[in-house]
């Protein structure tokens, strides 16, 4: 389908950066009856309820955006009594039915008890297998690990990896030592090695370090002298700042992604108690999208685009350029220091769960107005 995209589109595509993009969202249910259903937590709302965690990854070419694979997950919690958050009399509620062991449903199954990280890099593989090739794997800071690190630059296809670092113990060497987030930007200080962006207007500081055995480059930004400090991480050591920060801005087409596809394709909307069913249900959905995003692209850019417009009044535009992303990340981040809130957090609340978004943020306008 990618390939075919590129060759009939009449733009340009091959100087865009191609990157992958990985996430998860929150896919809630109000039953207890569905199978392998168990309480979540949402970093969004901050409490645990009944739903599945869905793991998605997606392909951007600098154009478009489409759904490549996803998987189901659970969390299981450290309560021995209460496993997945339910009592033993809600887990025997729950639907059930045996399937056989060579069947796709059963290795579904087996995949929603592995970690996001181990599917993160069964997706990656079976991608790169299947003939996708990217330079940047997008990640948020939960995804920011040496195991996809690792991965990432084994790989012979040239890419590398772009993702948020937690400003939490993690401790890189540099010069010898091992020093976390926070020191190194003490460090960086220190030196006199933090500059001002006038093109973001952010404070920001890089430094090369040594990620257990891998070396990377670490960029702290902030937008106000009081402000605090968020981290990026890219094996790519020859990036820019402001490089790195125009291509971090593509992850946020996931995010489009996520809420188009709830609010108007019904993800995670399907009442079937059957495990397969929600999968199913779930893969017709990004089917639904991909295709909704081709007809956009080739409609609406580049031959019958005021046709095609006046058939979307009510939809969301399925690609945004990136002279807008960067805008509304810069607002987000404004926004962020203003209510001492993180800029993640802040963004995937917007984008998750708040339906008034779509009434207000008209972004066909913005697009235009760019």
């Amino acid at each position: 389908m990618l390939r075919n995209v590129e060759k009939q589109s009449t733009t340009d595509t091959q100087s865009s950066l191609r990157c992958i993009i990985v996430d998860d969202t929150d896919l809630m249910k109000t039953s207890n009856h569905f199978e392998l259903i168990g309480k979540i937590y949402s970093h969004v709302t901050h409490i645990s309820k009944l739903g599945f965690k869905g793991l998605f990854m997606g392909y951007h070419d600098g154009k478009s955006f489409f759904s490549l694979d996803f998987s189901f997950h659970c969390e299981k919690g450290k309560n021995e009594k209460k496993p997945y958050g339910l009592t033993p009399t809600q887990l025997k509620e729950r639907y059930s039915k045996k399937r056989d062991k060579s069947s796709p449903g059963i290795r579904r199954v087996d995949q929603y008890f592995t970690t996001k990280i181990e599917s993160t890099i069964s997706m990656l593989r079976l991608a790169i297998s299947k003939g996708v090739r990217f330079d940047y794997l997008l990640v948020d800071s939960w995804f920011t690990c040496h195991e996809i690190v690792k991965f990432i630059i084994t790989r012979r296809v040239g890419c590398h990896f772009l993702g948020m670092i937690k400003m939490g113990k993690t401790r890189y060497e540099v010069l010898g030592k091992n020093l976390t987030a926070k020191e190194i930007i003490e460090r960086l200080r220190r030196t006199k090695k933090t500059k001002r962006s006038k093109l973001l207007g952010y404070y920001y500081g890089g430094i090369i370090v040594n990620f257990k055995g891998i070396e990377v480059k670490v960029f702290f930004c902030k937008t106000s002298k009081k402000g605090n400090w968020n981290g990026i991480m890219t094996t790519n050591t020859e990036l820019t700042f402001e490089q790195a920060y125009k291509i971090y801005s593509t992850r946020w087409s996931i995010e489009v992604f996520f809420k188009e596809c709830k609010q108007n394709l019904g993800l995670g909307k399907c009442q079937s108690l059957d495990f397969d069913a929600q999968i199913a249900a779930t893969t017709l959905c990004m089917l639904q999208y991909n295709m909704l995003s081709i007809a956009k692209r080739f409609l609406d850019y580049e031959t019958l685009g005021e046709l095609f417009r006046a058939t979307q009044k009510d939809s969301l535009q399925l690609c945004i350029s990136e002279k807008i992303w960067v805008i509304i990340i810069e607002l987000v981040s404004h926004l962020s220091e203003i209510l001492n809130l993180d800029s993640e957090t802040l963004m995937e609340n917007l984008f998750s769960e708040n339906e008034q978004l779509t009434k207000y943020l008209n972004f066909k306008a913005l697009s235009q107005a760019g």
